[in-house]
């Protein structure tokens, strides 16, 4: 079968390298009038610890969606409208992360931090669910899927993501009373997402 999705593949490559380059647009030099001794830049970084909190948050959110892209897109070989709709969701939504982690930035050390928190939470949850119907949309019809790829392996994909959208629920609804008990759950997600992204690097198991 020829694979129809390289197009597909090399503009998602292009969308995700530019949604993780915006993230460092937040992390800002200090100007050369208020620092002028090691003593003021290292209490100026030091309050500014939620920039590069929530820079690092994304950037490995981010990088994990990509490897996880890239996996999924190894299964899928040909494509339809509703397949390439359903990856444009994946890049709106990968582009938008830059959004709730300058909130996250400036706000998380203060008294909307319950707010901001929940804006991040929430946009993962609309990941998850894109990656979802991504998944979804590709496997129901075996067509648009390599020819050796086994109905367990088709399982096991759609498993690994329906797993994690409950955890991506628990962290939105508890940002609200707790808000860095949520972060460290998306913080945690991470490992969840790397260590399950080889169930997606799947041969004929």
């Amino acid at each position: 079968m020829e694979k129809e999705t390289v197009r597909i593949e090399n503009f998602s490559d292009a969308v995700f390298a530019i949604a993780i380059t915006l993230l460092v647009l937040d992390l800002h030099v200090p100007s050369s009038e208020i620092i002028k001794n090691g003593s003021d830049l290292w209490n100026y970084l030091k309050e500014d610890w939620a920039s590069f909190l929530a820079f690092t948050l994304s950037f490995f959110s981010i990088f994990i969606m990509w490897v996880n892209h890239h996996k999924i897109f190894k299964q899928i070989y040909t494509r339809n409208t509703a397949i390439m709709f359903s990856n444009g969701l994946i890049l709106f939504l990968a582009s938008a992360v830059s959004y709730p982690t300058a909130l996250l930035a400036r706000f998380f050390d203060g008294e909307a931090s319950s707010t901001v928190v929940a804006i991040y939470t929430g946009i993962f949850v609309l990941i998850n669910l894109s990656y979802n119907l991504l998944w979804f949309l590709a496997s129901h019809n075996r067509k648009h899927l390599r020819p050796e790829i086994t109905d367990l392996a088709i399982r096991k994909i759609r498993n690994n993501y329906l797993y994690g959208f409950p955890t991506y629920l628990i962290a939105f609804g508890i940002s609200f009373e707790f808000p860095k008990i949520a972060l460290l759950i998306s913080m945690l997600l991470w490992i969840y997402w790397a260590i399950s992204s080889g169930k997606i690097d799947i041969s004929k198991s």
